[in-house]
C-alpha cells in the first residue's frame, strides 16, 4: 500500500475548510457505501493511517489518490472535490451556468467532466469530454446515470453489450451497471451526463 502523509497543518483556512469537506464526504459516502476503513484501504491500496486522516480533514490526496478513492466508491474525482470546494449553505433556489468558465472542471472517468449544478443536488449534470480510443475499465455504482451525445460518435458499453451512439442518441441505466465509453471514429466526444448524487451518511464510527 502507499502511504501520503499530505498534514494539512500549516495550511490556511480555506485549505483547511476544503480538506474538511472532503474528508467529511469520503467518509460519509464510505459509510454509505457499507464498507470499513480497512475495507477501503484494501480497495484503492492505500494505507489505513492515511484515509483515518484524510477522512479527518488532516491530510489531503494527490489526484492519483483522489481517482483510486473515487473509484472504489463509484463517484468521481470531479464530484468528490466538488463536495469539498462546495458548502451545503446557502444553495441557491435556481442556478444559471454560462458556457465561459465559472463551472468546476476535473478529472471524470479517462477524460474531464464540467459539473453543471451545485453537488448538493439530487442529481449532478455534467458535460464530460473524451477522446480515448480503447474501452478501458468499467465504471459502476450504485447511483443510476442518463447519457446523452452531444459530439462525436461513441461506442457504449454496458455490462458486456456494446453499442455505437451518434449525436442526439442517448442511453440511461440503472444503478449497478458496469459501463464504459470510448470514440467508434478516433475523433474527440462529448456527452451530457446526469447522474443521481451520491448518497451521503452522517454516521460515524
Amino acid at each position: 500500500m502507499s502511504a501520503e502523509p499530505a498534514i494539512v497543518g500549516g495550511a490556511a483556512a480555506s485549505d483547511l475548510l476544503a480538506a474538511g469537506l472532503l474528508g467529511a464526504h469520503v467518509r460519509g459516502l464510505r459509510k454509505a457505501r457499507g464498507l470499513t476503513l480497512v475495507q477501503l484501504a484494501t480497495a484503492t491500496e492505500l494505507s489505513h493511517p492515511f484515509l483515518s486522516q484524510l477522512e479527518r480533514g488532516l491530510a489531503q490526496p494527490s489526484l492519483g489518490s483522489l481517482r483510486r478513492i473515487a473509484v472504489a466508491l463509484g463517484t468521481s474525482p470531479l464530484e468528490l472535490i466538488a463536495a469539498a470546494e462546495a458548502p451545503t449553505a446557502d444553495v441557491p433556489a435556481t442556478e444559471v451556468h454560462r458556457g465561459a468558465g465559472g463551472d468546476l472542471e476535473a478529472d471524470f472517468a479517462v477524460g474531464s467532466g464540467r459539473l453543471l449544478a451545485h453537488p448538493v443536488r439530487p442529481f449532478h449534470p455534467m458535460v464530460y469530454a473524451a477522446d480515448n480510443t480503447a474501452p478501458g475499465d468499467y465504471f459502476a455504482h450504485a447511483e443510476d446515470e442518463f447519457s446523452y451525445v452531444l459530439d462525436g460518435r461513441v461506442c457504449l458499453d454496458l455490462d458486456g453489450e456494446v453499442t455505437e451512439l451518434g449525436v442526439g442518441d442517448a442511453s440511461y441505466y440503472a444503478g449497478g451497471v458496469a459501463h464504459r465509453t470510448w470514440s467508434a471514429d478516433g475523433a474527440p466526444f462529448r456527452l451530457l451526463i446526469v447522474k443521481q448524487r451520491p448518497p451521503h451518511s452522517a454516521a460515524t464510527d
